[in-house]
């Protein structure tokens, strides 16, 4: 938005807009048509408009903390900033150019020089074709949560463990969820071609999928990597965590929101008219899932490493390209992830799969990371209902 937008929706006049900007609260570009006038992030100037609204009350800043709001715990693992990802200090999309699933579960998990992979424990396979055939019926993540109880290493209790002594476990813990998703054995080999085995990508989509599953592998504190450093914070098993990250991920929210995505493409599909079926989308008062992220206003930069790597598809440029134009919104990660499902002909469901195999390094980063912690994360609750007895 321009000066006076900006400084209207903030009550402020122009020269505490500026104040605000040399203090980099308030991010500013040169308009598209005219590099002399500045234009103002409207998602920082909603950012601080809701916390200047929250003011000094510690009760109304407690609440909004949890809605997008200021940070509530301390990590090392993830960085969100500039609408650049960082993964303990290399930018995601660089990292992903060349690094494993592995390379990055070694970085978050804060290895240094050991490979957990090279000690993971392999043993006799934890399920049988029989086991997985019967369970082909069940969504992703309830799969998952079936079969990783039966893997050794995520019943351990993690209390009171050296955290370095479950790194091995973690490893196969990651094997067993990839093989989980694809519905066959775990195995030692690098997880990106175990799926693309399984899936029957040729060499240059097994390189488009490792750069997928590294670009999913964290994303700060979102909601099931939350639900997942909340159940560490007990001492629980890494398998549990692994049980709270799969939950919160199942939801329509969340993970959920690729199954959103593939609805939306059908629709494109069917009609041969993106800029039709986004219309009638809003004529209905429905929302265009795919697009925009409240931590990226400027783009997912996920999207953009993702997007351009994938066979030329018109109905999917076409999309893009009208959201661009009448809404302003570019491609995030869940429409990057369906486009490479649909471009390499996955199976359905596969966009979710590797969101989930490539979010499990962070799950557990966050559990260990919290492990360290070795404290009870327990907030309050503030009462709204009715008045105690005799009070």
């Amino acid at each position: 938005m321009d000066a006076a937008a900006a400084a209207q929706s903030l009550g402020v006049s122009r020269a505490t807009l500026y104040a605000y900007v040399s203090r980099g609260l308030i991010r500013t570009s040169e308009a598209e048509h005219d590099p002399r006038r500045r234009l103002y992030s409207a998602h920082d100037i909603e950012a601080l408009r809701r916390r200047k609204e929250t003011g000094r009350r510690p009760a109304k800043v407690a609440e909004t903390t949890l809605d997008w709001g200021l940070p509530v715990l301390s990590s090392a693992i993830t960085l969100i900033e500039d609408g650049r990802l960082y993964y303990r200090g290399h930018e995601a999309p660089r990292w992903a150019e060349t690094a494993t699933l592995e390379d990055t579960a070694r970085l978050l998990w804060n290895c240094d020089d050991r490979d957990p992979f090279a000690e993971a424990p392999m043993g006799a396979p934890p399920w049988d074709s029989a086991l997985l055939a019967g369970l082909t019926h069940l969504p992703l993540t309830e799969r998952c949560q079936a079969l990783l109880p039966l893997v050794p290493a995520g019943r351990a209790i993690a209390w009171q463990r050296d955290v370095r002594s479950l790194w091995p476990g973690a490893a196969a813990l990651l094997r067993a969820t990839a093989a989980a998703a694809c519905g066959t054995e775990p195995d030692d080999e690098a997880v990106h071609r175990h799926l693309a085995r399984a899936w029957r990508l040729d060499a240059t989509g097994a390189d488009i999928l490792r750069r997928a599953l590294v670009l999913a592998a964290d994303h700060e504190l979102n909601a099931s990597a939350f639900a997942v450093r909340v159940v560490a914070s007990t001492g629980a098993s890494l398998g549990a965590c692994l049980n709270a990250g799969l939950a919160a991920l199942s939801g329509p929210l969340h993970g959920g929101t690729t199954s959103l995505v593939e609805i939306l493409f059908d629709e494109v599909e069917r009609a041969g008219d993106a800029a039709a079926v986004v219309e009638a989308r809003l004529r209905r008062g429905e929302g265009v899932p795919g697009f925009v992220h409240p931590l990226y206003p400027e783009g997912d930069p996920r999207a953009a490493a993702l997007l351009p790597l994938l066979p030329a598809d018109a109905g999917r440029q076409s999309l893009a390209e009208v959201m661009q134009a009448s809404a302003g919104r570019l491609p995030n990660i869940d429409f990057a992830l369906v486009a490479l499902r649909r471009a390499f002909n996955l199976p359905p469901g596969a966009a979710l799969a590797i969101f989930a195999v490539g979010r499990t390094v962070g799950w557990i980063a966050h559990a260990l990371e919290q492990r360290l912690e070795d404290r009870l994360i327990r907030p309050r609750a503030r009462y709204t209902g009715p008045p105690a007895e005799g009070a």
